[in-house]
């Protein structure tokens, strides 16, 4: 199974977590996209959207990470406590998914990117949006994660998220549920040595661009 990824992308890590919950084995193929390699015409016969991470599996290609992450469980996975049939479970899960989709990751990069990229200052009042998520977040964890009481995809997809906060230095003090469940998951969650060794690469690529936070 061939996985197209960079280590230090929250979403890319998210996946190899949810590869390792379920015991597959990847087939690493690093993708350097400063160098355009996902813009070659052999990479858009796979994934006409050239993104990352892109998985292809016996000649099935999908790309978006939480769609590889529900395809992982949903094929590979020996029960359904990853990722629960129940209809009212699933949708909580669901529902954090689409909260780090929208909320959690997009603040992240809306805050960074413009840093990374294009070579602007912070901007303070997106970082204090990136607060106003981590507050939402924070009331959500009021049971051990972020879905109820037993580790779902949510919490490996949100783990990659929120761990690229706190390596890029965003105070995580103020959220005491978050820093606590941050914790647990640094020591409990399947595939975690690897999301952090791809941290190492993403503190490295974030330090040549980015100022330090500061709130005002």
């Amino acid at each position: 199974m061939d996985f197209y990824y960079l280590p230090g992308s929250a979403p890319c890590r998210a996946v190899q977590m949810t590869a390792a919950a379920v015991g597959v084995e990847l087939n690493l193929k690093l993708t350097n996209l400063m160098a355009g390699e996902h813009m070659k015409p052999e990479f858009l016969k796979i994934n006409p959207q050239h993104c990352i991470p892109t998985l292809v599996d016996d000649g099935f290609s999908l790309w978006e990470s939480r769609a590889i992450q529900i395809y992982l469980v949903e094929k590979y996975a020996k029960d359904d406590a990853l990722y629960p049939k129940d209809p009212q479970k699933r949708a909580v899960v669901n529902q954090r998914l689409f909260f780090d989709q929208g909320t959690l990751y997009q603040r992240f990069t809306e805050y960074h990117h413009p840093q990374l990229f294009h070579k602007q200052p912070a901007n303070l009042e997106l970082y204090r949006k990136m607060n106003e998520g981590l507050e939402l977040l924070n009331s959500f964890l009021t049971s051990q994660f972020v879905a109820g009481d037993v580790l779902t995809i949510a919490d490996l997809c949100i783990y990659a998220t929120i761990s690229s906060y706190d390596a890029a230095k965003v105070d995580l003090t103020p959220f005491h549920n978050v820093t606590r469940w941050l914790s647990k998951l640094r020591k409990e969650a399947p595939g975690a040595a690897l999301n952090e060794a791809g941290l190492e690469d993403f503190k490295a690529f974030l330090a040549k661009f980015v100022q330090p936070n500061k709130v005002n």
